[in-house]
């Protein structure tokens, strides 16, 4: 499994921030102790916030090690466990140079890592199930127009997509509104179909069909994303960025919103003909 410099940068703030919880330390505390220790590191009160609210891309050993005399980890084990994580929270992956392509380029670092992703999609066919066709008529549409550019960002979605061929692939539940196949027409469209048709053992994919009606996920497109040893998170994609939420209930609200929307939507095997029939209809 590819690992996610994002997830180990929260792992690793959640793990800071409990070790100092049990201590009952605050961070002005926590500031003025490693001023006292390390004074040439620069200690403040906002750099432990930082640390802790991952808004610090690399933390120095030196930092981390400071920090864990002063919450007194001493376990030689632990320490050289937190400095790994420390390590590879620094790291960056190839999605790094297509953050204009992806907006939120963490979402893609997570997604390497998740075990399950649970997609809703109102207007567009899931990135991770995209044609390359299909691709760059959703690239060109949000109005790029270069046609080097578009080859760029279209290769980026390609690789994005090599995650569902990798032997760890997530499990993906695709609920897709029948929205996002009025978007196309003709042979991408076609291509498309056919490409969501394909049995994939870590894919199933649901259509919700027009005549359902209103339903509890109309605001917009979410993820939720499971990890098998980190707290899931819930992905709203935006236009130019995403947003985050962490927090459980927040969480647990767009689980059921998905399992709503997934029990209106059409079961594998129904989805199934009715894409068929879309080909169909499509071919008269």
């Amino acid at each position: 499994m590819a690992a996610s410099p994002t997830l180990r940068r929260r792992r690793l703030a959640r793990e800071l921030l409990r070790l100092r919880a049990v201590k009952g330390l605050t961070v002005d505390a926590v500031a003025k102790e490693a001023k006292k220790r390390a004074p040439a590191q620069k200690w403040s009160a906002a750099k432990v916030t930082r640390i802790e609210n991952r808004k610090v891309q690399k933390i120095r050993e030196a930092d981390l090690l400071t920090l864990l005399d002063i919450y007194g980890v001493t376990d030689p084990g632990d320490r050289a466990s937190l400095v790994t994580l420390a390590a590879e929270a620094s790291r960056t992956g190839w999605w790094v140079g297509y953050k204009d392509e992806f907006g939120a380029a963490a979402y893609i670092d997570l997604e390497t890592e998740a075990t399950e992703l649970l997609s809703y999609q109102l207007g567009v066919i899931p990135g991770l199930l995209q044609t390359p066709g299909y691709a760059r008529a959703v690239i060109e549409g949000s109005g790029v127009t270069d046609p080097g550019e578009v080859d760029r960002r279209v290769e980026a979605r390609m690789m994005r997509r090599s995650l569902l061929d990798r032997p760890d692939a997530p499990q993906l539940t695709a609920v897709i509104d029948e929205a996002a196949l009025h978007k196309v027409t003709g042979s991408v469209l076609e291509e498309q179909i056919r490409h969501l048709l394909v049995p994939r053992p870590t894919v199933q994919v649901h259509v919700v069909p027009d005549r359902a009606g209103l339903h509890p996920a109309l605001s917009g497109s979410f993820v939720v994303m499971v990890f098998p040893h980190d707290p899931s998170l819930v992905y709203l994609e935006q236009s130019i960025s995403g947003m985050f939420l962490e927090e459980e209930p927040e969480i647990a609200h767009y689980g059921q919103v998905f399992s709503a929307v997934r029990n209106i939507a059409l079961p594998p095997a129904e989805t199934v003909a009715f894409l068929e029939s879309k080909l169909s209809s499509d071919q008269k």
